[in-house]
């Protein structure tokens, strides 16, 4: 059984652009540049100058990748074909950051996650990240047991990617990890698992 109202639950106020930042970093895939577009046009020219957006294309056609791109203006854009070379690009982007940098991330939930780790990693609280939620509600699911991650996960119980072991996908989310934690779904009765429920597309 999911466990609702849990406080470690992630939540996503919105993109809101820091019209002083000196530099802006935007972290988005194809579900969240819907999220960037308005917040740019809302911010203006001036503040589009002064973005960089790092595009996680994953699961976009070349043309709806180009029609992304056109629409965010005149920011400076780089593509990455899976989140882990994007991630590794802002890595070393935070590195060498300076002050009056704002971070940015829009889109599906492991993207966001996985930023606000990067960040929480160079020092930068986590609530100092602009965020918004847009696309589908998979989730990267993480065995207690095995430490094994298992991504894109859709429902309430999974088989662990690494251990084998069906997990019951908790509500309790770890920033550090940016993950929700799975647990054995049979631990209190060997081959006794609950039925999978697909809740999270």
């Amino acid at each position: 059984m999911l466990v609702s109202g849990n406080k470690s639950r992630p939540i996503y106020r919105g993109l809101e652009p820091d019209t002083f930042a000196k530099h802006n970093i935007i972290v988005t895939d194809g579900d969240g540049c819907a999220a960037v577009i308005e917040m740019a046009i809302a911010a203006g020219d001036a503040f589009s100058k002064r973005c960089t957006v790092l595009l996680c294309t994953k699961d976009l056609s070349d043309h709806e990748r180009d029609e992304s791109v056109r629409a965010l203006g005149p920011a400076t854009v780089w593509f990455f074909p899976t989140l882990e070379t994007l991630l590794t690009r802002l890595d070393g982007m935070l590195r060498t950051a300076r002050m009056g940098t704002r971070l940015y991330a829009s889109g599906s939930e492991p993207l966001i996650g996985s930023t606000v780790k990067t960040a929480l990693a160079h020092g930068i609280d986590h609530r100092s990240v602009s965020t918004e939620h847009r696309g589908s509600n998979k989730r990267r699911v993480q065995c207690v047991h095995c430490k094994g991650m298992t991504e894109d996960v859709t429902s309430t119980a999974v088989r662990c990617a690494h251990c084998g072991h069906t997990l019951l996908v908790h509500d309790q989310y770890s920033r550090r990890l940016a993950a929700y934690m799975g647990v054995r779904a049979d631990a209190e009765v060997l081959g006794e698992t609950p039925a999978s429920i697909g809740v999270f597309q």
